[in-house]
């Protein structure tokens, strides 16, 4: 899908020209570090023979110079803005962004003490699809972030970013696309063992390829996926270890409850402090399950 995408976008010349819109693309992948981002930009680029910008914005002095940047880009690019989430000015903080100036003006502040950067939300705007991105065609721009949460709607809304990608953490259909890849493999006995713990702990793709590179030209593939198998079970006994903090909670994952522990399931969340002063404003209530064997 997303490569007939790119394919169609880098022939589309005549479909911009007709619609009267910029030929550009906007892209927005997010998701945990290490989940093949910037992998996927690079396989972008290398499909359609683009060059790649890579745009640091808090290298960038004021909106003048992003405009500057952007017209000195040549056509057919793929522009980058990595972690916008954390160009703080930009995120959402519009509103906070504005009292805080007020309040500061009304301390006696002058203007250039009270801002670090002088990239606007509406300067980078202008650069994704405003006037400024009129400025040649043929351009792919690619917004990448961890914390989705954190970005103003204006960055992502529709039309302006043509389509949102989560690359999340590795799946076992994505980790045999990698053993094929990497170690020629399409079934091993040790595939079912593999798909249990990627169900029960969280590997990123880049991990899970680091495991499956083999030491040596020879390199066996069993070997490898062992490797895998030994990574994905370190992971789960952290997991058990964060798990097991409180002695409450060692005895329900070592089957070890009390009777009166096992039915007072409300007494049990309580005993985690996160959770207790939710509870303490929340109604109580018990609710019970009676069935009969004989029915």
């Amino acid at each position: 899908m997303v490569v007939e995408a790119l394919l169609a976008f880098s022939k589309g010349e005549a479909f911009y020209n007709k619609i009267g819109r910029a030929w550009k693309r906007g892209y927005h992948l997010h998701g945990p570090s290490e989940t093949g981002k910037s992998t996927m930009i690079a396989a972008m680029a290398n499909l359609l023979g683009y060059y790649v910008y890579d745009l640091e914005l808090t290298a960038v002095k004021d909106n003048t110079e992003l405009k500057k940047l952007l017209i000195a880009t040549s056509s057919r690019a793929v522009i980058v803005i990595e972690d916008i989430d954390c160009s703080i000015d930009l995120t959402g903080q519009r509103v906070k962004r504005r009292e805080k100036e007020n309040n500061q003006v009304l301390m006696g502040m002058e203007e250039n003490e009270t801002k670090s950067s002088k990239i606007t939300l509406s300067g980078l705007l202008n650069f994704i699809d405003g006037l400024w991105s009129a400025c040649g065609g043929e351009r792919i721009i690619v917004f990448m972030t961890n914390y989705v949460e954190k970005l103003d709607s204006a960055l992502i809304r529709r039309w302006r970013m043509d389509k949102h990608i989560e690359l999340s953490y590795c799946s076992f259909e994505g980790f045999k696309v990698l053993a094929k890849n990497y170690v020629g493999v399409e079934w091993h006995e040790l595939f079912p063992r593999i798909e249990r713990l990627l169900g029960e702990v969280e590997m990123t793709p880049a991990e899970v390829a680091e495991n499956l590179m083999p030491r040596s030209l020879a390199g066996d593939a069993e070997e490898c996926l062992e490797s895998v198998v030994r990574a994905l079970e370190a992971e789960q006994k952290k997991l058990n270890a964060t798990m097991m903090k409180t002695p409450l909670q060692r005895r329900r994952l070592t089957g070890s409850l009390s009777p009166e522990e096992k039915i007072d399931g409300m007494r049990f969340e309580t005993e985690d402090s996160s959770v207790e002063p939710f509870m303490k404003q929340s109604h109580w209530g018990r609710g019970y399950y009676i069935y009969d064997t004989d029915l």
